[in-house]
């Protein structure tokens, strides 16, 4: 998962996949849209690779690459542990808040039991 990360910490190679969500695309295509040299969207693509991130397949003189849909879902999956954890303290700390929201609203109507009535 560290190596996922890394290669997804560039910013450049965060707009490769972002391109490659929408479809596959050759090395020249990805160079000419992020305006970068071949060779650089080259070795990007190579560490998007490395990662697991991306595979390449090869049409006649050119190279496809593509987002490997797998290597997203393991990504989602560990995520998820870190989802649901900050759901539920999320959720209990609705509840703190419900909790203080009441007990200002019972102080104030003690303090001044006009405001209760009303």
């Amino acid at each position: 998962m560290l190596e996922t990360f890394r290669a997804l910490a560039d910013p450049s190679r965060l707009q490769i996949v972002a391109l490659l969500l929408c479809e596959p695309l050759s090395v020249g295509t990805i160079a000419e849209r992020l305006r970068i040299r071949q060779p650089q969207a080259s070795k990007h693509l190579r560490t998007l690779s490395d990662a697991g991130l991306v595979e390449v397949h090869p049409d006649a003189q050119r190279r496809i690459y593509a987002l490997r849909a797998q290597s997203f879902r393991d990504l989602d999956s560990w995520l998820e542990r870190y989802r649901r954890g900050f759901e539920q303290q999320f959720e209990r700390l609705d509840h703190v808040l419900e909790d203080l929201q009441v007990n200002a609203k019972n102080i104030k109507e003690q303090t001044n039991p006009a405001l209760g009535r009303g």
